[in-house]
């Protein structure tokens, strides 16, 4: 049986140096420096990483909040466009018949407290021919003041004044219609 002969690779110096306990602590302090510088090698890499990472999140973020705000604001005005030819509708069909079945409701309601102050004083109600029928049937079911209707033609259906003694009330539903209208107007107007 042959017997199995195996390759030195020590040299003479590294075995000299093993044996040599004085260069043993100076590698084991080579080995330390090598360690430390390793160390903090990998410590300065991971910082830079979790910093470019923080970047990189950051920027993320900040890209998909402007976002969020686009698709809000575009959004806002889709819903916007889609409302305005609704709400011009109604402001231009709606509103002003509303305003002339309100008025006599307004003209009751302006004329009731006005009356319990001035008690005395004769009663005027100053109004357009068209709108004089529906107002003058719900002040008779309301009130048993006597009140003097004059007719004018050159008032609008949504306007009336009231007139007790030196006191004088108009209303002016047309206007409030009007001011409404414009504010609608103006409010879907804006510009994009």
């Amino acid at each position: 049986m042959a017997l199995l002969k195996l390759e030195i690779f020590e040299t003479a110096e590294s075995a000299a140096k093993e044996a040599n306990p004085a260069d043993g602590s100076a590698l084991e302090d080579v080995r330390l420096a090598a360690y430390e510088q390793g160390y903090s090698a990998g410590w300065e890499d991971a910082s830079a990483a979790q910093s470019s990472e923080q970047s990189r999140i950051r920027s993320d973020l900040a890209r998909n909040i402007q976002a969020l705000g686009f698709t809000f604001h575009e959004a806002r005005l889709h819903m916007l466009k889609a409302l305005a030819p609704l709400m011009q509708d109604i402001v231009c069909q709606l509103l002003p018949e509303v305003a002339r079945t309100a008025l006599a409701p307004t003209v009751l309601q302006t004329l009731m407290p006005l009356t319990e102050q001035m008690a005395d004083a004769p009663v005027s109600l100053v109004l357009n021919p068209m709108a004089r029928a529906p107002v003058e049937a719900l002040l008779e079911q309301a009130t048993s003041l006597p009140i003097k209707i004059v007719e004018e033609p050159s008032l609008s259906e949504g306007q009336a004044y009231l007139r007790l003694g030196d006191c004088e009330t108009h209303i002016d539903l047309d206007r409030a219609t009007a001011d409404l209208t414009a504010a609608i107007r103006g409010f879907f107007g804006l510009p994009e």
